[in-house]
């Protein structure tokens, strides 16, 4: 399994003959615009696009590269159905609990604590849940990607059920964990193997780096790529 991060929350995942595309924001993305990497190298070969929730800083790219790839979409319901007003042709429907099979891994929609409308226009869209993506390979380790979050309880619920040996963790304060309890969280309700912080250093309302995190982690499991970076896991 690759797994490469491109800023903010977007991840894309090679799993099998899969490519997975999460929280494609890179469209308007400071620190994926900065690393020199085009859009269309982040989405070649993409198979599947997984939107944890409806905020612009997530859905990103996911229309325009939907169209331009053939991608699945693959999110909530009320998202689901809003993304394919605006053209997106492939696509399942989710919501919480519950879990598809997608050929090389299962995709698994859990629980977020977080907001998930669409402003547009002065008008906010409410578009669904905030969520997380419990991605299930067939051969390699189980990836929970949180989505935005805080901190809760039933996250311990979420490590009994799926088990995930890699965590994708939004570490950036303001709007998410911020290092202390994103650090919490990781130590108190899951067991995994390997943690990659994110939703951070995008805009200067937010924590800059995981310095924090990594201090309150002080584990070696904790990896910090630089954008682009591949992971071999």
């Amino acid at each position: 399994m690759k797994i490469i991060w491109y800023g903010h929350s977007c991840f894309r995942v090679e799993t099998g003959s899969s490519v997975i595309l999460l929280d494609p924001f890179l469209t308007g993305n400071p620190t994926f615009e900065a690393s020199g990497i085009s859009r269309a190298q982040a989405q070649d070969g993409a198979t599947h696009i997984l939107v944890t929730h409806g905020h612009g800083d997530h859905v990103g790219d996911a229309v325009a590269i939907a169209k331009e790839t053939g991608a699945t979409v693959v999110t909530n319901f009320d998202l689901c159905m809003w993304l394919a007003k605006q053209g997106v042709e492939k696509f399942e429907p989710m919501n919480t609990g519950g879990t598809i099979d997608l050929g090389d891994f299962k995709a698994s929609l859990v629980r977020a604590d977080h907001s998930a409308g669409l402003v547009e226009l002065d008008v906010n869209f409410p578009l669904g849940s905030a969520n997380g993506f419990v991605i299930t390979p067939l051969d390699d380790p189980i990836i929970l990607h949180m989505g935005d979050t805080d901190i809760f309880s039933d996250m311990e619920l979420i490590d009994d059920i799926y088990e995930p040996e890699i965590g994708l963790v939004p570490i950036g304060d303001r709007f998410t964990m911020g290092a202390r309890t994103a650090s919490m969280a990781c130590k108190r309700f899951f067991d995994f193997d390997l943690v990659v912080p994110c939703h951070y250093g995008t805009f200067p309302i937010i924590d800059p780096t995981a310095d924090s995190f990594m201090e309150e982690m002080g584990k070696e499991e904790v990896v910090v790529p630089r954008v682009g970076e591949v992971l071999d896991v």
